[in-house]
């Protein structure tokens, strides 16, 4: 991380990590359920200089607030408005976004919104889609929905391998630094995660929706990442999802599960290829009133 800016809105602190502040192109990464924006160092290490990561730390998580209204303030709604008020922070009028989890469907709810989808210029959402198996999400949220406590540092540091297995972390070094940015401690001396248990609120009291709609209603260049063995986004879910977007660019990260870190050449050499290639109107989906235009300009063209 090369600075951290601190913003408020509405009352909390949203700290921002950055890296690359004077870079040419700037690209939002957001993070999932219980993660922070540190997540992202291996990203912008592998994207390199030419690009501003800005990843903002969702209240609840890493160095952001706690809410004093979780029932109200951990929900999707609430995190659209965050992110538009943070675009409008950094004057950014249309912005590249990758999301992992939590974070990509944010990135979709946004770019189908009508508040936000002109802010998003094209969108990677990282081991999620419109439809995620019951099985997995219901063990997401069970498993954050206590709180976990731990003796010892290195009790921790073993509950953090055995749950992120899917993040394809292969070495010890590595292991320890994801502890160590999950890790909080305790009065007593006792150690747990970094995040607001209360974050799992949000399975409580958020309002369903018809996903796949808004999947329809995304008009950005898209990519989407599947974690190999992923249990939240499967094979079918992919390929319906391309069916609807054919223009939508996939990669399948190999040897992850939920989620890919995208830290490795291997991972993020395609996102960069995505990022940086021209749009055209090939890649562009193209929009339901596009037909009327089309018949427009023919009937102007040949008055």
């Amino acid at each position: 991380m090369d600075a951290l800016e601190l913003v408020e809105i509405k009352a909390q602190e949203i700290a921002v990590r950055i890296w690359h502040p004077q870079a040419p192109r700037t690209l939002i990464a957001w993070h999932g359920l219980a993660r922070h924006g540190g997540d992202f160092g291996g990203l912008a290490r592998e994207l390199g200089p030419g690009w501003r990561i800005i990843a903002p730390d969702t209240p609840g998580r890493g160095l952001s607030s706690w809410s004093l209204f979780p029932a109200h303030d951990y929900l999707y709604e609430r995190y659209m408005q965050l992110a538009l008020a943070l675009l409008d922070h950094f004057r950014l009028t249309q912005v590249a976004w990758l999301g992992t989890s939590m974070g990509g469907l944010l990135g979709m709810l946004l770019a189908a919104s009508e508040q936000g989808r002109d802010r998003i210029e094209r969108l990677v959402i990282n081991d999620v889609g419109p439809e995620i198996e019951a099985d997995g999400l219901s063990d997401l949220a069970s498993y954050f929905s206590v709180p976990h406590f731990f003796p010892t540092f290195g009790a921790l540091l073993n509950e953090v391998k055995s749950h992120y297995t899917g993040f394809g972390i292969d070495n010890e070094d590595d292991w320890r630094r994801l502890a160590l940015d999950s890790a909080r401690r305790l009065p007593g001396g006792t150690w747990t995660f970094h995040y607001d248990p209360r974050i799992a609120n949000q399975f409580i009291h958020d309002t369903p929706r018809d996903l796949w709609a808004d999947w329809r209603a995304i008009h950005c260049p898209l990519m989407v990442i599947r974690g190999e063995f992923s249990p939240l986004l499967s094979e079918t879910t992919v390929e319906r999802m391309k069916e609807i977007q054919p223009g939508m660019a996939s990669l399948t990260a190999a040897g992850c599960g939920h989620a890919p870190l995208l830290d490795r050449a291997a991972q993020v050499a395609p996102i960069r290829k995505f990022l940086e290639r021209p749009e055209t109107t090939e890649s562009r989906p193209r929009k339901t009133t596009d037909w009327w235009q089309r018949l427009r300009r023919k009937l102007v063209s040949t008055r």
